[in-house]
């Protein structure tokens, strides 16, 4: 994107974050800007890709906690069917709120639990053939719009984009993995000696 030049000659960005990051650096010289390119933007793209997806949902006539939980279990293949527990990997959430989603999905007639084989706490949770319908209609939906948002972008622009971004969810999940981890540590060593074993 083309750069401008202002009247008292600056160099001005014309990217809005590029701009951002100047403005600190000329207010506050020495302020680390580095970041703000990257993830002012993956910010605003995040907005927005909700946002637009939201709508999509609201057309298709359902939400985003029961288009994860459909999804899962179709992505699963036949017969469309796992355990709360498999769910819960899967979905990257608590049991508690696979429960509620399960329980909610469920009442509107999308899936259906069974008691498990392999143990009596084991619940499984299968699509119905309404659930099915719904998840086949929503992901046409959702998919087909987002493909529709990215069309611009090459397919070499997406596959260096996919693997930069990859690279900085690895990096970010570890770093802030490690950080939760040193939180954990200094808990524990403000409690007791009785409490740590």
């Amino acid at each position: 994107m083309a750069n401008t030049t202002s009247a008292t000659g600056d160099f001005v960005p014309s990217y809005p974050a590029a701009q951002i990051a100047a403005a600190w650096r000329r207010e506050r010289p020495g302020t680390p800007t580095g970041s703000i390119e990257i993830v002012t933007p993956i910010w605003w793209l995040g907005k927005l890709f909700a946002n637009d997806r939201n709508q999509v949902l609201r057309e298709a006539g359902i939400d985003a906690a029961t288009l994860d939980l459909l999804s899962v279990i179709r992505r699963s293949g036949p017969p469309y069917t796992l355990s709360t527990r498999e769910i819960a990997r899967l979905s990257l959430v608590t049991a508690g709120a696979i429960s509620q989603r399960v329980a909610r999905a469920e009442r509107d007639g999308l899936v259906r639990r069974t008691p498990g084989t392999t143990g009596r706490r084991t619940i499984l949770v299968s699509l119905t053939p309404d659930g099915h319908a719904l998840i086949e209609r929503s992901v046409d939906a959702v998919l087909g719009r987002e493909a529709e948002l990215v069309s611009d972008l090459s397919a070499d622009e997406r596959d260096v984009l996919t693997t930069l971004l990859e690279k900085l969810m690895a990096d970010v999940r570890r770093r802030t993995a490690a950080q939760d981890q040193v939180k954990q540590y200094e808990s524990d060593d403000a409690s007791p000696p009785c409490n740590r074993t």
